[in-house]
């Protein structure tokens, strides 16, 4: 187990992978909450039979997989039922996160998750390292990836927490508004820092 982990966060569109895969070839362990996220709602996995349970069988689709999309748009649309969910597979991915941490063993380890400060997943990492850019350049960035209005991307982001305050609230902050050189030659120095405080 790494004695250092950095939780890497940013919104959407902000260059989050682009940054961790970036660590992932410097040989750091990169724990991805959005791919546990995933895994815990597999087929077979006790948090889909809750969900089936709380949500009604509509939320599961033929093949015995999840309806994501339905379940996307139940949960952007009710608070309620936002809460439901999180109660479910929260606790579930907060502990497959510390064991897949556990299990890490690079000179430090990046626990990449969009909502790291707004799930409380921050209380598992020592420093937090925040990817940021533009509202604007979100929305072009992921409107291109996810082939989604700018209108729906704009909905997300209003939905996530302010980049102001992940700005106050990070220890480290990348402005990723160039070219991807430009971003690495800034994730570069920090790999240094970070390699430089597990050694102290």
């Amino acid at each position: 187990m790494s004695s250092l982990t950095i939780g890497l966060t940013g919104g959407i569109g902000s260059g989050k992978t682009v940054a961790s895969d970036w660590f992932a070839t410097q040989g750091i362990t990169v724990v991805d909450a959005d791919i546990v996220a995933r895994k815990v709602v597999e087929v077979g996995q006790p948090a889909l039979v809750e969900i089936a349970h709380v949500f009604g069988q509509q939320v599961i689709l033929a093949d015995g997989s999840l309806h994501r999309a339905y379940l996307r748009e139940l949960i952007f649309n009710s608070t309620h039922a936002k809460k439901q969910l999180e109660q479910i597979t929260h606790p579930i991915i907060r502990a497959e996160i510390i064991q897949q941490l556990a299990q890490a063993h690079s000179p430090y380890c990046i626990l990449v998750s969009p909502l790291l400060f707004e799930t409380d997943q921050h209380q598992l990492v020592q420093r937090t390292l925040l990817i940021d850019t533009s509202e604007e350049l979100q929305q072009q960035r992921a409107s291109a990836r996810d082939q989604q209005s700018i209108e729906k991307i704009s909905q997300i982001i209003s939905a996530q927490m302010p980049r102001q305050e992940k700005q106050q609230r990070a220890n480290d902050i990348v402005l990723n508004t160039g070219v991807i050189e430009q971003l690495y030659a800034q994730l570069q120095p920090l790999h240094q820092h970070y390699l430089t405080l597990v050694s102290m």
